[in-house]
């Protein structure tokens, strides 16, 4: 039996979707359909099939209300109104502006002021780090712990007034600073890249650390900004907010993902970057460094990261035998560990970076769920055992 292709030309897609060109392009950007171009003809693109048949059932209407609910949880439509961030046309995009051309110029405090609708926040630096911290934990169990710490203690959001809050949110987020990156030198530091790059002692990357914290502050509804906004909906502090989304960003599968790209240049180091990628593949050890769902001609965020950083070339290597061999561009956790090699910053600083940035993002979309005073609460679809009546 002859294995269905996997991606398909426009012709069929669109007699699958029986929808107009504008329809399936419109889909394609924004995240709805993944598309790569066409080897045969680069002018002409493919489009993933599954997503195009998706989108057929339902416009046949074949689909439960349920289903699609339950869809809606795996990449599909957008489960909650949102204001803060999204991506659309290939670009990201923070209250309608686009992430890519602030990080031009902008610092992180600019942007946090843009996501909270407020004045330009200070995370202020305390001369010492957190007194309940073991010494021995690494910044990210430091940053956890402190977290965790405000949590037990600091009153419920709910109720408080949204300037109140700001002004917590920035307290919130120089305790975390000061637990990932310990006692500031230079307490009264204007911008946190400024103190990043002191903190690691490499000040010529301070331009480039400001660029890639504008750049990751928010991605719409990912999922540790999900998993904040449902502590937010509960009425929890700010502090058991962060907590979330930051223990949710832990996984290899989300902020981990830079790790497993800097596994994958090991590997590269020592079998060269073709047989390195085959072997990964071999063994179905997923590629973290290419594609992105939301970015089917190659992820933004990246191209502007990459802008300003001379690739060594082992990275080169691997970012053309990757999008030879799999037909996807290279993505933000490719920039990130490429930017941590050039300018020789801790292996963990892709995730340290990636966790204060977000912060501000998942503060923006906690005040948003705040204001609507409603608690996030699906429903299962039950699957068990029979129910005796």
């Amino acid at each position: 039996m002859t294995k269905a292709p996997l991606w398909l030309p426009a012709a069929e897609a669109l007699e699958l979707m029986q929808v107009r060109p504008q329809t399936l392009y419109a889909s394609v950007s924004r995240g709805r359909v993944r598309a790569k171009p066409d080897a045969t003809d680069p002018r002409r693109s493919l489009y993933h099939r599954d997503d195009v048949q998706r989108i057929a059932a339902r416009t046949r209407g074949r689909r439960s209300s349920e289903t699609v609910a339950s869809e809606a949880i795996q990449w599909g439509e957008p489960v909650l109104p949102s204001a803060v961030s999204t991506v659309a046309d290939g670009r990201l995009w923070y209250r309608g502006q686009d992430a890519c051309e602030l990080a031009q110029h902008a610092t992180l405090e600019d942007i946090a002021g843009l996501l909270w609708e407020s004045a330009p926040p200070r995370f202020a630096a305390a001369s010492s780090g957190p007194a309940h911290i073991d010494k021995a934990a690494t910044p990210l169990q430091a940053g956890l712990l402190a977290l965790a710490a405000r949590a037990a203690t600091d009153p419920p959001s709910r109720g408080r007034s949204r300037s109140v809050l700001q002004t917590e949110a920035a307290d919130v987020i120089g305790t975390l600073a000061d637990a990932l990156l310990g006692p500031s030198t230079s307490p009264k530091a204007a911008h946190l890249h400024t103190r990043l790059a002191a903190a690691w002692r490499r000040p010529r990357a301070a331009e480039v650390l400001r660029r890639a914290l504008v750049l990751m502050a928010d991605h719409e509804l990912n999922a540790s900004t999900f998993a904040a906004r449902v502590t937010a909906s509960t009425g929890a502090s700010l502090a058991a907010c962060l907590l979330t989304g930051l223990s949710t960003l832990t996984g290899p599968l989300h902020g981990g993902a830079a790790a497993a790209v800097q596994a994958l240049m090991r590997s590269v180091s020592t079998l060269g970057s073709e047989a390195a990628v085959r072997e990964w593949l071999a063994h179905d050890r997923p590629l973290a460094a290419f594609g992105h769902p939301l970015y089917p001609a190659g992820d933004a965020r990246c191209a502007a990261l990459l802008e300003v950083i001379d690739l060594p070339p082992a990275f080169a290597e691997l970012r053309a035998t990757g999008e030879k061999l799999l037909g996807e561009a290279a993505n933000i956790d490719f920039a990130l560990a490429a930017m941590a090699t050039v300018h020789k910053l801790p292996a963990d600083a892709p995730l340290m970076l990636f966790a204060l940035a977000r912060t501000v993002g998942w503060t923006a979309h906690v005040l948003e769920q705040q204001a609507t005073g409603q608690l996030i609460r699906p429903r299962a679809r039950y699957t068990g055992p029979d129910i005796a009546r």
